[in-house]
């Protein structure tokens, strides 16, 4: 056990010193007694301070203490995915078995995925356990079982001096994004999300950065409405696009637009900025148009650089919350498409490297957390295609050997049925376009050609088909179109050794995923519950009857998801 010495024995370390302590009735000096008083009057006023203007105080507490965190949602995938993609990409690059995937490297727990109304969740309670760090029905979007409006990460991040994003693959109304930065009572609700989006609610605009696809919900429906496309679809004629610009929204639309954003490293954003690149999603990765479309790497590049540049400039910034989603991961599953899912989960792969890179030379303590809001799909890497017992194969070439994906070739082969439909001219064009070029198929039988030709524009069983054809080949299998209650794997960094211990504490091992919403709004130190006061008068229902719902959507839309309760 340590002792204290006495002052005689301090004083003989050190070099030069007697065994003489100084006498203690030694009286106070005219100069020390005003010292004294100064530093008690200096600590009074700030007390007074403090008192007077409580959350200056509470929003940092010491100079340089920024903290920002990089939130992922790989939307839909299972630990099948990943192994998948893994073993997917060591065959294609002829890479060692030791090869992994960055994700593999920062593998910390898992998550168990139920919502509160069912064992097998969908996007939108997903995404709301993990904004609001509670549990509620399939399709909430930011709203508990109750259908009443909850605080969001993201929010209270906002309100707290941090600057936000979203950057997603997939609609940026879409469930997932929307569950961060709106509320409503179904996902349907796009057109409701987008407003919330631009800041039309109660909270004002809380999101600085959004960027996606999903313009569809920004401006109006007909041809000639908007100069941004030709898909709107908003039902109140109102043009969302120009809007936002006039309330000081940087908008950027196309690659063009986007380059001159990455190629200027983010200098030339200004907040807040809004970058939608497609009418709907952003293409899967295997049939994207790199001259037409960023990726998702390159769109987390320019936030990146525009949240650090705002947060660095803002001397009140407390940092930045980012929230990216690889949302195809998920579509993939639902349409059974394996070889457009692996090219997604590497894509998401590629964008998680990038911003692990970004945080290890940060100056800014920075935590990275990502995880799934489901498995889509029931994917297993083996497939029984014999009645006799099955090998213990599959095979990843048969993926290399499909050159784009089966939602991209069923437009392909119902365009050109309307366009030339003569059944000789068809016959040649499955054979030799959709399945030999695109797929890389070669061993067809003619009951595959004739199944094709008989579907004529069905365009959804033409999808099926091909998918199926290139799954069959690799010997993958799936159990559904729709979700799983797989649990889903949780992986993190943070270049801080105390803040990683924390992350372990928290989220090593099995958790539910309100754990992970939890511990986000934890580390911020942000409360959840001031935020849900304040949102109560959000407008989050249209008040529709169930009949008037059945008939204004239909029950699911293309991936499976379902739209009305």
């Amino acid at each position: 056990m340590m002792t204290h010495a006495l002052a005689g024995e301090q004083t003989r370390l050190v070099s030069g010193s007697t065994s003489r302590s100084r006498p203690n009735g030694r009286r106070i000096s005219k100069r020390s007694k005003v010292v004294i008083a100064t530093v008690i009057s200096i600590g009074l006023l700030l007390a007074l301070v403090h008192l007077a203007f409580p959350s200056t105080f509470a929003l940092r507490s010491t100079p340089n203490k920024k903290k920002n965190v990089i939130f992922f949602v790989t939307d839909g995938m299972g630990p099948a995915s990943l192994s998948m993609a893994r073993s997917f990409n060591q065959h294609i690059h002829d890479l060692p078995i030791d090869n992994i995937l960055m994700l593999d490297q920062h593998f910390i727990g898992s998550s168990r995925t139920r919502s509160s109304d069912s064992l097998v969740t969908d996007s939108a309670a997903g995404a709301t356990a993990f904004a609001c760090a509670l549990k509620s029905y399939n399709g909430a979007i930011g709203v508990d079982p109750h259908q009443t409006p909850c605080g969001t990460v993201l929010e209270a991040a906002k309100l707290a001096g941090y600057f936000t994003g979203l950057v997603v693959t997939t609609r940026i109304t879409d469930a997932t994004p929307a569950s961060f930065s709106s509320h409503a009572d179904f996902r349907w609700q796009e057109d409701l999300i987008a407003t919330h989006q631009l800041g039309e609610y109660p909270l004002g605009r809380m999101v600085d950065l959004l960027m996606g696809g999903g313009r569809t919900h920004f401006y109006p429906q007909g041809s000639d409405a908007s100069p941004y496309g030709h898909q709107g679809s908003r039902k109140d004629g109102r043009d969302l696009i120009d809007e936002a610009q006039s309330n000081g929204w940087q908008y950027v639309g196309d690659r063009k637009s986007f380059d001159s954003l990455l190629n200027a490293h983010g200098d030339n954003v200004t907040l807040p900025l809004l970058g939608l690149f497609a009418d709907n999603d952003i293409p899967f990765e295997i049939d994207r148009d790199e001259k037409e479309y960023p990726s998702l790497k390159e769109q987390v590049s320019v936030a990146l650089k525009a949240l650090e540049k705002a947060s660095d400039e803002d001397e009140d910034s407390n940092g930045f919350f980012l929230m990216v989603e690889g949302s195809r991961i998920d579509h993939a599953g639902h349409q059974n498409d394996p070889a457009s899912q692996v090219r997604e989960v590497l894509a998401f792969d590629e964008a998680f490297q990038y911003v692990l890179e970004f945080a290890k030379n940060s100056d800014t303590e920075t935590v990275l957390v990502s995880t799934s809001d489901h498995e889509t799909g029931g994917l297993v890497t083996s497939r029984q295609i014999t009645a006799s017992y099955p090998e213990y194969v599959w095979y990843p070439q048969v993926l290399a050997n499909a050159t784009h994906s089966g939602e991209f070739l069923k437009k392909k082969l119902v365009d050109f049925v309307h366009d030339l439909g003569a059944t000789g001219k068809l016959e040649n064009f499955i054979k030799h376009e959709i399945l030999e070029r695109d797929l890389g198929i070669f061993d067809y039988t003619d009951d595959d050609v004739n199944t094709l030709i008989h579907l004529g524009d069905n365009a959804n069983a033409i999808q099926e088909k091909l998918n199926d054809m290139v799954s069959f080949r690799a010997q993958i299998g799936w159990t559904t179109h729709g979700h799983s209650a797989v649990d889903v794997n949780i992986y993190a960094y943070t270049n801080r050794k105390t803040t990683w211990s924390r992350i372990l504490e928290k989220l090593q091992g099995n958790h539910e995923n309100t754990e992970i919403g939890q511990f986000l709004a934890d580390y911020l130190e942000l409360n959840l519950n001031k935020v849900t006061d304040l949102i109560r008068d959000t407008k989050h229902s249209l008040n529709f009857s169930a009949t008037e719902i059945t008939n204004e959507v239909p029950h699911y839309d293309e991936y499976y998801h379902e739209l009305s309760t």
